[in-house]
């Protein structure tokens, strides 16, 4: 497979702008910091270009300032240079002493964060503290990065714990910045009357500094009547689903069955919806050349939502194939960055899953937070007792077919453990373990009366993942709650038993939370109840402290984690707001207004 890494959205790729500070007083101070100062910019340009990647795979690039900003006119020189540049992050370095509110950056919208060199022969840390209580007094919160451990001067090493708050701030603020200026397509309406579906523009606008699209369902019977797709994708397309997508058996009761021709007509039609979602989310210059310039457009939408239920799947195959597929690091046309699309058209959970993706590279897996097995209850179902990490119970995650196929948890580390990787360390062999993981089960017609096919898998078991979830709630705003914890397996009879009393057509995975003891956390029942919607988004890794941090740029309070104090790490300012994290956060929010409003 090709690995594709070409850029599908409308917009320079942001960048990170470094902007080096200096003690501006001339005849000996400035001159003897000059290459001190630098070096440090060079040196955080160079960890950083090193460590970071884009989603689409590109590797980040880093701006940094002409000159060393020893007041205002060379901080203003380097924010019209960044301007002209794409800068979307900001990050001051200084090892010294600067005139802090004449060097400060001042755009309202960049992220920003401040490294003060920790140097006992220049006052670098002085001049953060300088900074930071400037930021804080003219509203411009900033992230503080200080060294735990004094550094020799003329260093350009960067410690341990200032290269993790270094790249959490940048991974963070990167993803607030890619999103600035994309869309969101609602492809139909509110399904089923999910909360989620009902899509908030002012969200979208005021606080991911995105826009909202709309376009009717009806748009997909165009197209695929008047055939506007690209003809010979759809023939690669339908041959390689032929080849790579096992139908599973079908569960339905024989009367109600469709025929072998009404269902090989249904294959047609998904991998046909597939090409037409894809189309509508990024364009496709294919149908350019056919005459149809509007529809080659697309609508620059870096995640998009699919109604489907019941308007559509009540007379048409469901989404699940679409989804799946497009979810995924793999299509017909080889290995690519994931798409983000978000079952019926839960917009909160396509914007969750889009977080998890923008952080980690990988693809997500959208699914219902179904329900919470207590060891009781699975004693008294299966007759076995749980053990290990389930031994206080697991939730069952699952949905109607759409989750990523990378989920399966068929691509491995290097000693062999299940992961989920950015689409260009997949190997050809790690997709094709995805694809013949998963069946594709024709749908339940109880659901879904048009029809459709479902991706049925189990996830391997062992993986560290973090569910999250961002809701809108009356005189708050929106909230994110997360949850860091791990797929597991469970004994297959239990696995089993299980699974069929909910859906064994759709895809599974296992999942305990880790637990605290307290709160939300007290046990895994508690994770359960105090989720505050259907859905979760499932992001591998344990990125809950990259989540809080990016919430904290957008203004976004976090009302429920699991992530260690240690780990959190937010804006200056933040501290300003009371001792106890959870309400600070929730009422520096409040006082700061969403970033773009």
């Amino acid at each position: 497979m090709n690995k594709s890494s070409n850029p599908r959205l409308i917009g320079q790729r942001p960048k990170i702008g470094i902007r080096p500070a200096i003690d501006g007083r001339e005849n000996g101070v400035r001159e003897s910091l000059e290459d001190q100062t630098m070096n440090l910019a060079l040196a955080a340009a160079a960890f950083l270009e090193k460590n970071l990647r884009h989603a689409d795979g590109s590797r980040v690039q880093c701006v940094i300032s002409d000159t060393c900003i020893g007041g205002v006119a060379e901080a203003a020189a380097s924010a019209d240079k960044f301007r002209r540049e794409g800068v979307g992050v900001s990050l001051t370095v200084t090892p010294c002493w600067c005139y802090g509110s004449e060097t400060i950056d001042m755009d309202p919208h960049l992220p920003k964060a401040i490294w003060g060199f920790n140097g006992t022969e220049r006052p670098g840390a002085v001049y953060l503290a300088a900074a930071l209580a400037g930021h804080n007094q003219k509203g411009l919160p900033a992230f503080g990065i200080y060294g735990k451990d004094v550094m020799d001067a003329g260093s350009t090493e960067i410690p341990d714990d200032v290269a993790e708050k270094l790249l959490r701030f940048a991974k963070a603020g990167l993803a607030a910045a890619t999103m600035k200026g994309k869309s969101y397509l609602s492809i139909g309406s509110v399904s089923m009357g999910i909360a989620g579906s009902i899509v908030n523009e002012p969200f979208f606008q005021e606080y991911l500094g995105m826009r909202n699209e709309y376009v009717d369902m009806s748009e997909l019977t165009r197209r695929i009547n008047e055939e506007i797709y690209d003809k010979e994708e759809y023939k690669k397309a339908m041959e390689w689903t032929k080849k790579n997508c096992r139908e599973g058996r079908d569960v339905n009761p024989e009367e109600v069955q469709f025929s072998r021709d009404r269902k090989d007509e249904i294959w047609k039609t998904v991998v046909k919806m597939t090409l037409i979602i894809r189309d509508l989310m990024t364009g496709n210059p294919a149908l350019k050349e056919m005459g149809y310039g509007e529809e080659s457009l697309g609508r620059n939408a870096i995640v998009s939502g699919f109604q489907g239920q019941r308007q559509w799947t009540d007379h048409f195959p469901n989404g699940d194939f679409s989804e799946a597929i497009l979810n995924s690091s793999f299509d017909w046309n080889g290995i690519r960055q994931a798409y983000i699309v978000a079952t019926e058209n839960d917009s909160l959970n396509g914007v969750s899953m889009l977080f998890g993706h923008l952080l980690t590279n990988t693809a997500q897996i959208f699914a219902d937070v179904r329900t919470y097995w207590s060891p009781e209850a699975v004693k008294r179902v299966t007759g076995e007792k749980l053990t290990g990490l389930t031994e206080n119970g697991v939730i069952h995650l699952i949905n109607s077919g759409s989750a990523t196929l990378d989920g399966t948890g068929q691509q491995s580390d290097e000693k062999g453990k299940p992961v989920m990787k950015p689409f260009w360390e997949i190997t050809d062999e790690e997709a094709q373990k995805c694809l013949d993981a998963t069946g594709w089960f024709p749908a339940v017609t109880e659901y879904f009366r048009g029809g459709g096919y479902s991706s049925k898998y189990l996830s391997k078991g062992g993986m560290p993942v973090t569910m999250s979830r961002i809701n809108l709630v009356k005189g708050v705003g929106p909230v994110l709650q997360m949850a860091e914890g791990y797929s597991v397996d469970l004994p297959e009879k239990v696995h089993k038993i299980l699974d069929e009393r909910t859906n064994e057509t759709w895809p599974t995975t296992w999942f305990v939370p880790r637990i605290t003891g307290k709160g939300a956390f007290a046990d895994v029942y508690s994770v359960m109840a105090n989720w505050g919607a259907n859905h979760g988004a499932i992001s591998y890794g344990h990125i809950g402290a990259d989540l809080i941090t990016l919430a904290s740029m957008l203004r976004i309070p976090v009302c429920m984690h699991n992530v260690e104090d240690d780990r959190v790490f937010r804006p200056s300012a933040w501290s300003a707001f009371g001792q106890d994290k959870e309400g600070s956060d929730f009422r520096a929010c409040k006082a700061y207004g969403a970033l773009y409003k």
